[in-house]
């Protein structure tokens, strides 16, 4: 049997139907940022390519998911053998502008960043730059700047860049995750806010650690800030120009950024992020004490950076997978012994990047940002019926919005994150589709696209 490769990327922007009152307008405005950048892929397609006969009732199952969760928005992509099945957008992109979701749309993905963090650092690694074993702080650390030597737990100067990929680095939240603290950070230093990237790294440096790096695993967005700092030390550049030159581009992602934290500033293709009506605001990050919805406002993506302060497109993001997993269909950014090592079965500790590997080999990645929430699922095993389909892989990541409500939230988060009826529909249905391809679709130009980098 031909092999078949397939991967599915959905992306939901967080949104209630029925909402009211705050919708992200700040009092000052600013122009939408400038991006002059390669032909991203996702600006070379549209819904029309993909609206398949053969593919209605996966787009009823897309509608009934979006409609349960009271989702504004949609985005999927999926992919077989290097070339592009299927992508579509569903809902409202900004409901308030009247602007529908389409390919070209780009969202937050939240903790999926940290996937691009740790590609960035193995990358790193494979070039002979850094070790995993290095120690991060420290006279002999990495970060051995004056800035990052106000050590007042020697713990700290064990930590190692393998820690803080598998969140063992020995950092807590019980007084809250600092980068969503940041003017008690601030306060903490002894500065006056915003607390900027490197301040937040500095704080890394000088708190107190809940227990011995390596002895425990306890997930840490404080520590993946940390590899972020390290990775524009040993690459000498700044992080998302290190990521976008020696990651994205030679694989043909050129539409990922890290994004801003107000709508005034979002990319012309970025979508609205939207909350529930009742949702109480918070207080403006830069200490103003303005208050403001948290999903624009609330923390600063700058600093949140490579933890989770990325904005793709499905079909991007479904490249960028592509190009760290185990198939060969097309040529992988890392090693293959590199990708067996991230993805490497123990329960005892985290796998590099991803939140959660199997025996059967299913990776997921999961995360949430107010505003939108993200989920990505590798299955290698769908049962359809009593046939198993054994070597389709399906990665499946969506935006929803933030419940508020833990119990809702926490049902949510485990139907996005685990192989279920979406992935066995969506498996059936590519199957039947597998002869419609959406690379094959010419563009207005007459030229067809290709997926190939």
């Amino acid at each position: 049997m031909k092999k078949l490769f397939a991967l599915l990327t959905l992306i939901l922007t967080a949104a209630t139907l029925a909402r009211s009152g705050r919708d992200g307008e700040r009092a000052y405005l600013y122009d939408p940022l400038p991006v002059i950048l390669p032909e991203g892929i996702n600006h070379l397609l549209d819904n029309s390519q993909s609206e398949l006969e053969e593919m209605k009732g996966f787009d009823r199952v897309v509608e009934r998911f979006m409609q349960r969760w009271e989702i504004t928005g949609a985005s999927i992509a999926v992919m077989k053998n290097g070339r592009l099945l299927y992508s579509k957008g569903y809902g409202w992109a900004d409901k308030e502008r009247n602007v529908r979701t389409d390919v070209k749309h780009i969202f937050r993905i939240a903790s999926l960043s940290k996937l691009i963090t740790a590609t960035g650092i193995m990358k790193l690694q494979e070039d002979g730059l850094l070790s995993l074993e290095d120690r991060v702080f420290g006279e002999q650390g990495i970060l051995c700047d004056s800035a990052f030597r106000e050590i007042r737990d020697r713990r700290i100067e064990k930590i190692t860049v393998e820690h803080l990929l598998r969140h063992q680095g020995g950092y807590s939240i019980r007084a809250g995750d600092p980068l969503f603290c940041s003017v008690s950070v601030a306060r903490q230093l002894g500065i006056r806010p915003p607390v900027s990237f490197d301040d937040m790294v500095r704080y890394a440096a000088q708190t107190r650690l809940r227990y011995e790096p390596g002895s425990s695993n306890v997930y840490s967005n404080l520590g993946y800030v940390v590899l972020t700092k390290v990775i524009e030390k040993v690459s000498g550049m700044p992080y998302e120009k290190f990521i976008q030159d020696s990651i994205l581009s030679p694989i043909g992602c050129h539409d990922m950024h890290i994004g801003h934290s107000f709508y005034e500033m979002r990319f012309p293709n970025e979508v609205r992020y939207y909350e529930p009506a009742d949702t109480e605001p918070v207080e403006l990050f830069d200490g103003s004490g303005q208050l403001v919805p948290r999903c624009y406002g609330g923390c600063d993506l700058q600093v949140l950076s490579g933890a989770g302060g990325w904005v793709a497109s499905p079909t991007e993001l479904m490249k960028f997978i592509t190009a760290i997993d185990p198939d060969d269909s097309k040529p992988d950014i890392l090693k293959p012994r590199t990708i067996a090592y991230m993805t490497e079965k123990d329960k005892r500790k985290f796998p590099i990047g991803w939140m959660k590997t199997t025996e059967s080999d299913d990776w997921s990645r999961t995360g949430s940002l107010s505003g939108s929430s993200a989920a990505q699922t590798a299955a290698r095993r769908i049962q359809l019926g009593v046939h198993h389909e054994h070597e389709f892989v399906v990665g499946l990541a969506i935006h929803a919005q933030d419940f508020g409500d833990d119990e809702a939230g926490h049902e949510q988060g485990q139907t996005m994150a685990r192989p279920g009826p979406v992935l066995r529909r969506t498996a059936a249905a590519f199957r039947t589709a597998a002869r419609h391809s959406a690379a094959d679709a010419k563009r207005p130009d007459g030229k067809r696209v290709s997926m190939s980098r």
